[in-house]
Formats: C-alpha cells, structure tokens, sequence
C-alpha cells in the first residue's frame, strides 16, 4: 500500500511538471522528421527502412527520469490506389517500442514489439539496454529493414502508396499525465510520410 501510494505521488509530481510550465506549452517543441524512407524487396518481402529525427523536449526527459515509461510507435499502411474510389489498405504493420530509465542500474531498456507492450507481459517482445539516453534514441531513431508485408499480399501490377507514421502514443502515458499533456506540444513527438511503392531490390 505504501508503495502504491509513493507512485502515485510520483506520477502527480510529473503531472505538476507539465502543467506547471505555461510557458513553455505555448513555445513551439522541437520538429520531428523523417529524413529517411526507403523501401525495398528481399525475397518474398517488403522492408522499410527509415530515420526519424527527434529531440526529447525537458519535460519529456524529466518524466523519464522519474520513472515514467515512454511508448513510441511505428505504423506502414500499404494503399492500393484507386481513381473510382477511396485508397484501399491491403496490409499494415506496427511496432511499438517502449522506453524506460532503470534507477537502480541507471540504464535505459528499450522493449521492441508488433503489438501493444504492458507492465503485465512484454510478449515477444526484443529487449535492449543501454548505458546512456542518446544511443537508446538513437535505436529508436533508426528502423533498418524492417518487414512489412509479404509479396504475395501486394499486386504488384497495380500502383500502391505506403504512409509510415511515427508518434509518441500519449494514450498509454498513466493517466494523470495523459491529461496534464492536453494542450502541450512538448508532448506532441510525430511525423507522417506518404510515399510511392517503388521497391528497390535488396543489396
């Protein structure tokens, strides 16, 4: 009980954090981009691969340091195009890529899945440490060939348009913060990318 009471409090020191700092709600945060997207075939599938720049606004990296898990999320949506009609979605991936600083090792561990991460399982989820805060962005920075689709799910005779979107899934911040980040563009970490299916042969 009395644990659960300290992270309570924790969490309503974070949320005091962001709502404390009115200022710096009206500045305008850092701009997330995609500088990189390229998309390629290798055997019977199709790999993306990209670079997002970001940076960790302050109050962004206080809540890590108190304790609060970061989930970023990665989407591809692989669109038939259609002149008579809305674009088709054939096939769509996700991987969901969860941050979090260890106090008492003073590592950070980044957990990689295809679907949502909870403190109650982490799945098949992949899971990384490491010694300092740039190299663990730096890993989820980069996506290097990572598999979207299969071939065989794709016409490729007909034209197609991949949207990626990058973001930092606000909805699965607890609860106190989800509402203290309303309004806050520190906490607004997200690009969007749309991009002709031109699969390069992989090398």
């Amino acid at each position: 009980m009395k644990s659960a009471r300290l992270d309570l409090i924790g969490l309503l020191a974070c949320a005091c954090l962001v709502w404390g700092a009115p200022g710096a709600a009206l500045a305008d945060a850092p701009a997330t981009e995609i500088s990189l997207l390229k998309l390629e075939r290798a055997g019977d599938s199709v790999l993306l691969t990209a670079t997002i720049k970001f940076e960790l606004p302050t109050a962004v990296e206080e809540a890590l340091l108190k304790g609060v898990a970061l989930i970023f999320v990665a989407e591809a949506e692989v669109m038939r195009e259609r002149w008579y009609w809305t674009n088709k979605k054939v096939v769509s991936a996700e991987r969901h890529m969860r941050l979090a600083y260890q106090p008492l090792t003073r590592r950070w561990r980044l957990n990689v899945a295809s679907g949502l991460i909870t403190n109650a399982g982490l799945g098949m989820a992949l899971n990384q440490n490491f010694d300092a805060l740039p190299d663990a962005l730096a890993a989820i920075q980069r996506l290097s060939r990572w598999k979207i689709a299969d071939t065989s799910e794709i016409d490729l005779e007909q034209r197609h348009l991949v949207d990626f979107r990058f973001r930092l899934d606000a909805s699965q911040l607890p609860r106190p913060l989800q509402i203290g980040t309303l309004g806050q563009t520190d906490w607004d970490i997200s690009a969007t990318i749309r991009r002709p299916l031109a699969l390069e042969a992989a090398k």
